[in-house]
């Protein structure tokens, strides 16, 4: 019975923990972030007590709402990507993925967009991944431009945080064939033959929810 009871104060803990998590990334997207605790727990539905049995201050939740948003992502881009062996088509399928969020999860990408710039710096979530998918298809032979990878780095991520503000800008750009087209210009950029970049960059996507 004591376990019980155990579990169950645990996963009430996760539950609020959850709620005042996305409440931050709500106003993440929404630009309020000088908006008071009190209307954070107001907006998550749980006591005002309850956000310090979880978060020391109102930067340490948002911090942790952009981390937990982006690695969500960034898994659920890992997933769709271990049916491929060619890392220049990894990467490449990453990087249209992540172009079509800016569209089809507005608020995500603005979280992105608001400390995507932080987050290069930090290696963390949707960098650490581009970092990763980049070395590899150096290693692989197929990125055979590539001279230093952190400078690749900020390539692609200038690259990724414009297209997303771009979209935003003007809405009535076809947010899939934008990301493709910069998908393949890096291609390009980073050794993959331009007939062959152009040819991944028209393959098939799988379905990102």
């Amino acid at each position: 019975m004591a376990e019980q009871t155990h579990n169950r104060l645990d996963r009430r803990k996760a539950r609020t923990r959850a709620a005042l998590v996305r409440a931050a990334q709500t106003c993440i997207a929404e630009g309020r972030t000088a908006i008071p605790i009190l209307e954070i727990t107001q907006l998550a539905d749980v006591g005002m007590g309850s956000f310090y049995n979880h978060f020391e201050t109102r930067e340490q939740l948002f911090q942790t709402a952009v981390e937990d948003a982006l690695e969500t992502f960034g898994d659920a881009l890992d997933a769709l990507g271990d049916d491929i062996e060619d890392q220049a088509e990894v990467f490449a399928r990453s990087f249209r993925l992540t172009g079509r969020l800016h569209r089809r999860q507005p608020e995500l990408s603005k979280v992105l967009l608001h400390n995507g710039l932080l987050l290069a710096g930090t290696g963390q979530g949707l960098a650490r991944r581009a970092r990763r998918d980049i070395a590899e298809a150096v290693r692989a032979g197929r990125f055979t431009e590539v001279r230093d990878l952190d400078l690749a780095l900020v390539v692609v991520t200038g690259a990724m945080l414009t297209l997303g503000q771009l979209l935003h800008d003007h809405p009535d750009r076809d947010d899939a064939q934008a990301a493709d087209l910069v998908a393949e210009d890096l291609l390009r950029m980073f050794g993959v033959e331009a007939a062959e970049a152009a040819d991944i960059c028209l393959r098939p996507l799988p379905g990102l929810s």
